[in-house]
């Protein structure tokens, strides 16, 4: 009866450690960005807490093979916007790359710069991204509210000799919704 107990315990603390997990993870469904805003649906990230910091799980096709600039920006939105220029600019009203200690620098997921520079994306010569990567100072709960851009280039995780990576064109974008939003979704 003894051992009956001891199982039952250990059953019951590891269905709540999966609840408590689960509860730390979400799925952003990612959109192809142009000057004309928000298009098709090109996959899903998974966005998971780790012990060591935020596991970002993409399942993408459709995009450029190479190595991508991967962020987290400031606003949660993926609509074009007019530029300084007087141009329509994909993606725009996402903001600047999340940077809430405001260190104006790009030094790259392991660095002291923007809090949303990721780990590059990388896609396979059929156009597919599943790699997973890692962003070590980020959690769920820090990018809830906020985009998550995949740029046309790769990233050099600095400023010099271009700014921001290099990463160029905004062209594929997804929003990280607070839990709130994701849990009245689930309720309809």
């Amino acid at each position: 009866m003894r051992y009956v107990s001891l199982l039952s315990g250990i059953t019951a603390s590891l269905l709540l450690a999966s609840a408590a997990q689960a509860s730390d993870s979400m799925e952003i469904d990612i959109h192809a960005v142009s000057a004309d805003g928000a298009g098709e649906t090109i996959g899903s990230i998974t966005l998971e807490d780790t012990d060591h910091g935020l596991l970002l799980t993409p399942d993408l096709s459709g995009l450029e093979p190479g190595v991508h600039g991967f962020h987290v920006h400031k606003n949660p939105s993926c609509e074009a916007q007019e530029n300084d220029s007087g141009h329509m600019t994909a993606a725009l009203y996402a903001g600047g790359h999340y940077d809430p200690e405001e260190t104006e620098s790009h030094d790259g997921p392991y660095g002291d710069g923007h809090l949303g520079d990721l780990p590059v994306l990388n896609v396979d010569e059929d156009g597919n991204a599943t790699l997973p990567v890692l962003a070590p100072r980020l959690s769920v709960e820090e990018v809830q509210s906020r985009s998550i851009m995949i740029h046309e280039g790769g990233d050099n995780y600095s400023d010099d000799p271009e700014a921001l990576g290099g990463g160029g064109s905004r062209v594929a974008c997804g929003i990280v919704k607070s839990s709130e939003e994701s849990e009245e979704e689930d309720e309809e």
